[in-house]
């Protein structure tokens, strides 16, 4: 039986078969660990049930695209997880451009359908500590409304951090999802997580991304987050994907109806500091 008491570096060598020889002083995770050989890993530890059998299907799902790169999983249980180090450096415009690139090359490896887990990913899974279930669609308007948008409108409201009137602003703009998300696409493979903080500029000039919450969704989705909280040479991201996937005229009129989604999420996490900007966000969806 695992000990519940363990840190993370004997985490780190239970789980490698590598005993530890250094390790940064950390009051939780993720922590950095140098294993024998000078080798730095990090090491994370789940925060609910499922959530690191979910971030580690989430990761390979991503690195099979062949596409962005992630860090390698190097072990993990139900409660820990091991993963490369990356080593970073400064953004540079190149770096953005094949980012872009990259990013649109994952999302075309698809999924089988919107809400599509990982395979061996749970359904019930996270983005970051918020709960994320991937209930399946194949109309991405009704699944994104019923999936995406209204859970987290209903939970905000049990916690009071919205009130009914404004959830009704919210229901209002998903009634209005088919006649504003553009032109059918296939169901798109996400990291679904991707702010800023999730995006690694490594020191060999290629992105990695981390702490996916990945699932079938639309494309336009990821690139919303991605400016939501700003990143880094964000026009040339957006060059290099549009060079390498162009996207459906009038994407720039949807970004906020795609961010819906992250905005509720961070309602819930975060409290009533954020309900402001996300009804914004839906008052922008209804008045076009």
């Amino acid at each position: 039986m695992v000990n519940r008491q363990e840190d993370p570096g004997e985490a780190a060598s239970r789980l490698t078969g590598r005993p530890v020889t250094g390790a940064r002083r950390s009051s939780g995770t993720p922590a950095e660990v140098v294993l024998d050989g000078d080798t730095p890993v990090m090491v994370k530890r789940g925060d609910g049930p499922g959530a690191v059998r979910a971030e580690v299907a989430g990761l390979r799902w991503l690195a099979a695209a062949d596409a962005v790169r992630v860090p390698a999983v190097l072990g993990h249980d139900e409660r820990w997880m091991v993963i490369e180090r990356v080593p970073t450096a400064s953004p540079t415009p190149e770096a953005a451009m094949r980012f872009g690139q990259a990013l649109a090359a994952l999302h075309a490896a698809g999924a089988a359908h919107f809400g599509a887990p990982p395979p061996d990913g749970p359904q019930d899974a996270y983005i970051g500590l918020a709960p994320m279930r991937n209930a399946p669609g194949t109309d991405w308007p009704r699944w994104y409304a019923e999936h995406r948008v209204l859970p987290y409108v209903r939970g905000a409201v049990d916690r009071g951090t919205l009130l009914a009137a404004e959830a009704a602003v919210f229901e209002r703009a998903c009634a209005r999802l088919p006649g504003l998300a553009g032109p059918a696409e296939p169901p798109a493979r996400l990291h679904g997580d991707l702010w800023n903080g999730n995006v690694l500029w490594g020191a060999d000039g290629e992105v990695r991304l981390i702490d996916p919450a990945a699932h079938g969704g639309h494309r336009e989705t990821d690139l919303a987050m991605l400016q939501l909280f700003g990143c880094p040479h964000l026009d040339r991201v957006l060059a290099g994907y549009r060079q390498a996937a162009p996207l459906a005229d009038g994407w720039r009129d949807r970004v906020a109806l795609h961010q819906l989604f992250p905005l509720l999420v961070h309602v819930m996490l975060f409290g009533r500091g954020y309900a402001e900007q996300a009804l914004d966000a839906a008052r922008k969806v209804l008045t076009g």
